[in-house]
């Protein structure tokens, strides 16, 4: 039988942002195409999810599929290693403190697109297509989309989850604001001998984060910021050196370490789409913003983006248009905004030697360790359960 050709929202773009979008479309109830090539995602690569995003997974049915991968995140630590004059002290978070039992889990990348593809597959709303997007042609009734392998589509309106360099975002002609930082980020996955009791521990140096977060059994993730030639060095170098000066920057909190998957480093940079939407299209993901591995906000700001996606399909159940992608980017302004701002001043506020920058720091850390008010207001809002929360 010949697959259908015309929907009312086509997606444009796999990965977890893509597939839950739609998901999320399809629990709308409406006829749904997503274009999204086979993923191929690097061992030991993992998402810290937190409770807003887990709450979403849930509503989709993927939990069941990814508790066995998932590992709690139940208290977050943050260590200044900078050495400076001022230092902040150390702050430890408890999820438990705001009623929860984890903040979130971290899950593998793998395993997560692989159980929302699968929900994706079982819904008679959603037609896939693996295949990539070669064009797009804006009409002022619909949208038309050719695949690289020649299919045609008609949607009334197309979600851009095709990250940072997306294709439509090109097309609706919205421009987006670029910046980079003076450092890479290696990822890798450890074993190690001391036990992580599920507490994420970041060690702020004066090159950017240092993180360890819980996997199942006596495994963590890392992410390690740095200047990119020391990146590239820590790339290079065998296994058991790596794995000891990993030890030495996490100052044997976990005891000793051995790399468990390979090490990829690549150039930390930012950026920001004017809107968020125009005209039939709307971005999510990348496709929107472009985060550097800090806070564990990228996947987590995506997925609220298909909470907002939710929304605005709830609110216009008889219509698609361009009236549904202005509220869209009505709905995401402020989220995107304040917390690009918010991850943009954290990471430069290690690079700055200034000391008026440090002792702001040190007090705003100060105040999250001592004053429990303070610290609740920041656990939420760092969760930041659905984009309406904000």
């Amino acid at each position: 039988m010949k697959p259908r050709d015309d929907f009312e929202i086509c997606i444009v773009g796999g990965g977890a942002t893509g597939w839950a979008a739609a998901l999320a479309a399809a629990e709308a109830g409406r006829t749904t195409a997503i274009i999204a090539p086979p993923a191929n995602f690097p061992i030991g690569r993992t998402a810290a999810l937190f409770a807003g995003s887990i709450e979403l997974l849930e509503q989709f049915g993927a939990m069941p599929d990814l508790v066995s991968a998932a590992a709690p995140l139940q208290a977050m630590r943050l260590i200044d290693d900078t050495g400076r004059l001022i230092r902040a002290p150390e702050v430890t978070f408890y999820a438990g403190e705001i009623g929860l039992n984890a903040f979130g889990y971290n899950i593998p990348n793998r395993r997560l697109v692989e159980a929302l593809s699968e929900r994706a597959r079982n819904s008679r709303y959603i037609t896939i297509f693996e295949d990539t997007a070669s064009e797009l042609s804006f009409q002022t009734d619909c949208v038309h989309i050719t695949t690289g392998r020649g299919a045609s589509l008609k949607s009334d309106l197309v979600v851009g989850a095709d990250g940072s360099r997306s294709l439509v975002r090109a097309k609706t002609g919205i421009a987006v604001r670029r910046w980079r930082y003076a450092q890479s980020a290696l990822v890798t996955t450890l074993s190690v001998t001391h036990p992580h009791h599920s507490v994420s521990t970041e060690f702020h140096t004066d090159r950017g984060p240092f993180t360890l977060v819980p996997m199942q059994g006596n495994n963590v993730s890392l992410v390690w910021v740095e200047r990119p030639r020391e990146a590239a060095l820590l790339c290079e170098i065998p296994e058991e050196e790596f794995a000891r000066r990993a030890e030495r920057s996490a100052h044997s909190l976990l005891g000793a370490m051995q790399v468990t998957s390979p090490r990829v480093s690549y150039p930390l940079s930012a950026g920001l789409a004017d809107r968020f939407a125009s005209g039939r299209a709307l971005l999510i993901g990348e496709a929107a913003h472009i985060f550097p591995p800090i806070g564990a906000q990228g996947l987590n700001l995506g997925l609220r983006d298909v909470e907002a996606l939710k929304t605005v399909l709830s609110l216009n159940r008889n219509r698609l248009d361009e009236g549904t992608a202005t509220e869209f980017h009505r709905l995401r302004q402020a989220d995107v905004r304040s917390r690009t701002l918010a991850v943009d001043l954290l990471n430069r506020s290690l690079l700055t030697g200034l000391l008026p920058v440090q002792a702001l720091r040190a007090v705003a850390l100060s105040a999250a360790g001592g004053f429990a008010p303070f610290r609740r207001f920041l656990m939420q809002q760092g969760l930041a359960k659905t984009f309406r929360g904000l």
